[in-house]
C-alpha cells in the first residue's frame, strides 16, 4: 500500500489506507487540515528531519468514559484535594512543559515548535484544551487534547509531582461525561491508559464510533469559562 504526499489541497486518503499506522507525508498545520485530519480519525506525529507525518493506527486506544476506571489511591488524592485543578488557564504552559518530559530511552520530544504553534492557535480557536494542576500556586502537571463533537484527542500530558497529571485526567473524564462526551481517544495503548480502562478497538470500529460522535456539536471555546464554579468530581 501507498504513502500518499500531500499537496496544499485540504483531502486525505481514506484512513484505512494507512499502511502500519503511517498514512501521508507533507502538508501543513493549518487548522483546516488539523481540523480535517481529527475529524477523520487522522492526527500529526512528527519525525525529526522529516516531511511532516499524518497517522491513523490500527488499532486504536480508546477510553469509553463508563470505562474509566481510577484507582482507590487516586480517588484518595482528589479527596484530600491536594492539588488545585483549572481548566484552560495556562494552554501554553501545558503543551511547553510536555515538550520538555524527558521520554523514556533519551529520546527527543515529538511535540516541536511547529507542533506548539499550530496547537496554541487550535486552541484560540476554541478547539484545543488543557487541565491543569498546580500546587501552591505553581502548575505541576496537566494534559492537553483536541475536542471535536462528542470525543476528545488526548494529545500529551506532565507531571512535576506524583499524581498531577493523573489527577488532571480525573477530571477531564469528570468534565466529559457531565457534556455527554463519548470517548477519549488516547491514539496509542500505554500501560498507564490500560489501567484507567482504555482498551485497544480495531480502526474499523474506531472510524465508526468517530462518525457517531463526530454527529454532536462541538462545545467550543475556552471551556474554564463554561464550567460552573462549583463543579465537583463525582
Amino acid at each position: 500500500m501507498p504513502v500518499y504526499r500531500l499537496t496544499e489541497h485540504l483531502i486525505f486518503p481514506h484512513p484505512s489506507e494507512a499502511e502500519e499506522g503511517l498514512l501521508a507525508i507533507g502538508g501543513d498545520l493549518s487548522m483546516e487540515r488539523l481540523l480535517l485530519a481529527y475529524s477523520n480519525g487522522i492526527f500529526p506525529w512528527p519525525h525529526e528531519g522529516l516531511p511532516m507525518l499524518w497517522w491513523s493506527l490500527d488499532p486504536r486506544m480508546v477510553l469509553p468514559l463508563s470505562e474509566f476506571k481510577p484507582s482507590k489511591s487516586l480517588r484518595q488524592t482528589i479527596r484530600r484535594k491536594k492539588f488545585e485543578v483549572k481548566v484552560d488557564t495556562d494552554f501554553e504552559g501545558v503543551i511547553y512543559s510536555c515538550a520538555d518530559v524527558e521520554r523514556k530511552g533519551g529520546g527527543g520530544t515529538w511535540i516541536s515548535d511547529e507542533i506548539i504553534d499550530a496547537f496554541i492557535n487550535l486552541h484560540h480557536e476554541g478547539f484545543a484544551h488543557s487541565i491543569e494542576t498546580y500546587r501552591d500556586g505553581e502548575l505541576v502537571g496537566g494534559l492537553y487534547g483536541v475536542s471535536m463533537g462528542g470525543f476528545f484527542s488526548g494529545e500529551s500530558m506532565f507531571h512535576l509531582q506524583t499524581d498531577a497529571s493523573k489527577v488532571a485526567f480525573y477530571y477531564l473524564v469528570e468534565i466529559l461525561k457531565q457534556w455527554n462526551f463519548h470517548f477519549i481517544d488516547a491514539q496509542q495503548p500505554t500501560d498507564h491508559l490500560s489501567s484507567l480502562g482504555a482498551r485497544p478497538i480495531v480502526r474499523e470500529e474506531f472510524l465508526d464510533r468517530l462518525h457517531e460522535s463526530m454527529q454532536v456539536d462541538t462545545i467550543r471555546g475556552n471551556w474554564g469559562k463554561l464550567i460552573q464554579h462549583n463543579f465537583r468530581p463525582q
